[in-house]
């Protein structure tokens, strides 16, 4: 058993403000599960000016910046040194550095671990920053062990659907998991194969479990809607970053394919990268138009929308896990999405799959549900995974 459990919550750190996608969420699960177990819990965090370390005071004081429920502090002057850096992060490193139980500059990693942590830790990082070289290697020597999340290969397996320049990052760090990791954790049987496949290749495939991600829901409340968002008439949602992967632009197309007056279709989610034609098409669209695009909605309302719509679309073009129309489901709503083999091993035949090939089924399912809305508030009829299970698996035996 280890003596301790160290989480990295750079991630969260640099994305301190920003709108949350899964795999913050993800971080931010593996905080909580942290502050409410009896272990002995550290967080690492890289700074601009070096490596923070945390307590679980800090750690839970963190969380409270995070999740709205204290305000973050003004910006001290070494946070505003660095140029080109949003508010929300300088106030974030502030905030952790006034919490820190060490702090030091990179080459000095392993004093501090070896100062401030017990041997023998259990190092966790969930959202792949700070996944370096040293960070790893400085573990190992501590005499700690090494678990890393891995969510998916897709930059690996689909380098077109990445920002310039990150394809190569990545890789790297696969390539450090395969040879340094003691425990690999993985979100679904499917992300499994795909990342062994390559480790394979690259000599090493170390050890892992697959412990799917807790499915959770906001409590749908429509008063968080902003007045006028909710169409008086069937309509549709999709949910999701404005990315390539995400496929708006087949849902764009199949509007246009849909007639005269085809039902509203809701976008929710802030846009992405590499997507300038889609983007385009959404700066071109009217305000009275059947497509509106909303952004920065909280889940609540998100969850609101979902619930009361004709039907949830998801013609993604690769997935890790499929949080959205897992969630989608357990608010109730009908799901229509592209037939990948993570969504039906996740989804568990609860959705309707097509293939993004088939545009005849979509069209003629989306007429079919816009001719048939469901009750206002319809009846779950998929249960997901749970966190509590989630973490049964990856930490009784840490």
């Amino acid at each position: 058993m280890a003596s301790a459990w160290l989480l990295d919550l750079t991630r969260s750190l640099r994305r301190a403000g920003g709108t949350i996608t899964g795999i913050d969420r993800v971080e931010r699960a593996y905080l909580d599960a942290f502050l409410n177990s009896d272990a002995d819990v550290y967080a690492l965090l890289r700074t601009a000016f070096g490596y923070v370390l945390l307590d679980r005071s800090g750690m839970a004081a963190f969380r409270e910046r995070l999740c709205g429920q204290k305000e973050w502090p003004e910006p001290d002057r070494l946070s505003r040194i660095p140029r080109g850096r949003n508010q929300s992060l300088k106030s974030a490193e502030t905030l952790v550095r006034a919490k820190a139980i060490a702090r030091c500059l990179p080459g000095r990693l392993g004093r501090m671990m070896a100062a401030h942590l017990p041997r023998g830790i259990a190092y966790f990082n969930v959202g792949h920053s700070n996944l370096t070289e040293r960070v790893l290697v400085q573990v190992a020597q501590s005499g700690g062990t090494i678990h890393v999340f891995v969510h998916d290969m897709i930059p690996l397996e689909h380098p077109e659907f990445q920002k310039l320049g990150t394809v190569r990052p990545f890789r790297e760090r696969m390539q450090r998991v395969s040879r340094l990791a003691d425990r690999v954790i993985h979100n679904s049987t499917d992300t499994r194969d795909r990342a062994e496949r390559f480790m394979r290749e690259w000599g090493r495939v170390p050890p892992s479990i697959v412990a799917p991600l807790g499915v959770t829901v906001a409590a749908p409340d429509t008063s968080a809607l902003p007045v006028g968002v909710l169409p008086n008439r069937p309509y549709f949602v999709t949910i999701g970053t404005i990315e390539p992967r995400k496929n708006h632009a087949f849902l764009l197309d199949l509007w246009e394919d849909l007639g005269p007056d085809p039902p509203p279709l809701l976008i929710c989610g802030s846009r992405g990268w590499s997507n300038a034609d889609v983007f385009r098409r959404l700066d071109a669209l009217g305000p009275d138009g059947p497509i509106r695009e909303l952004r920065g909605l909280p889940d609540p309302a998100i969850a609101a929308l979902v619930q009361r719509s004709a039907g949830a679309l998801f013609p993604s073009l690769a997935e890790g896990f499929g949080l959205p129309p897992a969630e989608a489901l357990m608010l109730g709503s009908r799901v229509l999405c592209n037939d990948l083999a993570v969504l039906r091993g996740i989804l568990e035949g609860k959705a309707t799959f097509a293939t993004v090939s088939d545009k005849e089924f979509w069209i003629k399912t989306i007429n079919d549900w816009g001719n048939n809305p469901p009750r206002a508030v319809q009846t779950t009829v998929f249960v997901g995974p749970t966190w509590e299970d989630h973490f049964k698996t990856v930490l009784r035996l840490t």
